[in-house]
């Protein structure tokens, strides 16, 4: 009896467990099938029935770990790459190194990568030059991220990359940021939806466009309603460069660049004009957490509301973009030397916003501020300025000179009147710094103090000789 009801049973379990492997191999197969087209979000379920029916399988470990890798699940991402790394899976080793990049870890990115690298020295002809550039760029990394700057990030908010101008509400005094279509329509060298910066007083524009295969920054002037005079820029710069924003001195340039040291896509840069020379100095790349693996563009200082913006796509889908509210400091005070690592990396990869604030912040009236399109023209300028001409004559702008090279020596002292005070204001914050500093962060400051002051003392002389030239060609033509 017993015999003939395992003659029953036993085909019956083969049978099922015929439809079973049947199943997984077709479940498998497509599997596979999304994950080699990219289609990682509709992959991601099935890997994940298939490595919980055989946790031990180094390849379902790999294929899920890179799904919740490319959808975002970074923590689960890393417990099934590392399964699969344990099991010397070669892709496991790169798909890690980006996973710890990701999330700042650059030491051990780089010993993913130099592991990555060994195993592909074992093969003849293996090309490692990719991964010798990776680990240069993530000692990069990790030098940027010891100088991380201590900068107060009060908010921030995720928008479609499309909408991302609107979202920029400037004071009347800084100017405006518009679409290049806007300012330029039917330009056979525009780049989409790139930003045009265009002045206060409406004269001049600053953009990006495409010269000789990739972006390059120029400016451009009005002269009677008209836009003319093309300039570029950096004219032998073949960098990728976009997103510029001019601050409120008239010469300090942010912008963004693919090239010039990037760590990764764009990164963001400041320079100065240097009237001298009549050339922009050498770019400065800005540090941590302004700058990430990820893009980081679109630089703006609005100094009337005292706040900043900067747009990033870390950890952000195709499409979408976060713009991070700040607020500046000339100081720029970097971490401590001796500062925790994980601090260092929620510090660095702004993980958490309230972390960047002292003790007892409210920001909220900053915030409110702004997120507003008030009509905020600073101080200064409703004030106006105060220029003796001689002793029965004062004026309050260039518009009050009749004569124009008077006009464009008044125009250049006040600039450079803007740049000094730019540096006035920076020393009053290093001086009240110096005071509370080490011994050792006193030494770097002092020699920082000295430049400035230097600088702030030949600024002051050349105020002085385009006030004169300003007052001298006023008054020849007051006498005619």
């Amino acid at each position: 009896m017993q015999r003939s009801i395992l003659r029953i049973i036993a085909p019956t379990l083969l049978f099922w467990a015929g439809i079973a492997g049947g199943t997984r191999a077709q479940s498998l197969e497509q599997a596979k099938q999304l994950y080699n087209e990219g289609r990682y979000a509709e992959a991601k379920p099935l890997f994940e029935q298939l490595v919980t029916q055989s946790p031990a399988n180094t390849s379902y470990n790999l294929w899920y770990g890179v799904c919740c890798y490319e959808t975002g699940a970074l923590d689960t991402a890393e417990r099934y790459l590392t399964a699969a790394y344990r099991r010397k899976s070669p892709d496991s080793y790169r798909y890690l190194a980006d996973l710890y990049t990701r999330t700042y870890r650059f030491d051990e990115a780089s010993t993913m990568l130099r592991s990555q690298m060994a195993q592909l020295k074992k093969k003849r002809g293996a090309d490692t030059t990719p991964i010798e550039n990776q680990l240069q760029a993530l000692e990069k990394m990790q030098r940027m991220q010891e100088k991380t700057e201590l900068v107060r990030v009060i908010d921030s908010m995720v928008v479609d990359k499309d909408r991302l101008l609107s979202t920029y509400f400037l004071s009347d005094d800084n100017g405006r940021l518009v679409p290049y279509a806007t300012l330029f329509p039917n330009d056979a060298n525009a780049l989409g939806t790139s930003p045009v910066y265009v002045s206060p007083r409406g004269d001049r524009a600053t953009y990006a466009r495409i010269q000789d295969g990739h972006s390059a920054l120029f400016t451009q002037s009005k002269l009677q309603n008209e836009w003319a005079d093309d300039q570029p820029l950096f004219p032998n710069d073949s960098a990728d460069n976009n997103y510029p924003f001019v601050a409120g001195d008239g010469v300090t340039l942010y912008f963004a660049s693919r090239g010039h040291g990037s760590i990764g896509g764009y990164d963001l840069f400041v320079t100065r004009y240097n009237i001298a020379a009549n050339a922009y100095l050498a770019p400065e790349q800005l540090g941590m957490p302004f700058n990430s693996p990820a893009n980081d563009y679109l630089m703006v200082i609005d100094e009337a509301k005292g706040v900043g913006w900067f747009a990033t796509d870390r950890n952000q889908p195709a499409g979408r973009v976060c713009l991070y509210l700040f607020v500046p400091n000339e100081a720029r005070p970097r971490v401590s030397e001796d500062i925790d690592p994980d601090r260092l990396r929620t510090l660095s990869a702004l993980t958490s916003l309230r972390a960047t604030w002292p003790e007892g912040s409210d920001y909220e009236p900053l915030i409110s501020a702004a997120r507003t399109n008030a009509d905020a023209t600073s101080k200064k300028q409703a004030q106006g300025v105060e220029f003796i001409v001689n002793d029965n004559t004062v004026y309050y702008s260039e518009r009050d000179f009749r004569s124009a090279d008077a006009a464009e020596a008044f125009e250049k002292a006040a600039t450079l009147r803007k740049q000094a005070e730019v540096i006035e204001e920076r020393l009053r914050d290093a001086y009240a710094t110096y005071e509370k500093s080490s011994k050792a962060d006193r030494a770097q400051l002092r020699a920082a103090i000295r430049t400035d002051e230097r600088t702030l003392d030949d600024l002051r002389t050349q105020i002085k000789t385009w006030e004169k030239r300003a007052r001298n060609a006023e008054n020849r033509t007051i006498i005619k």
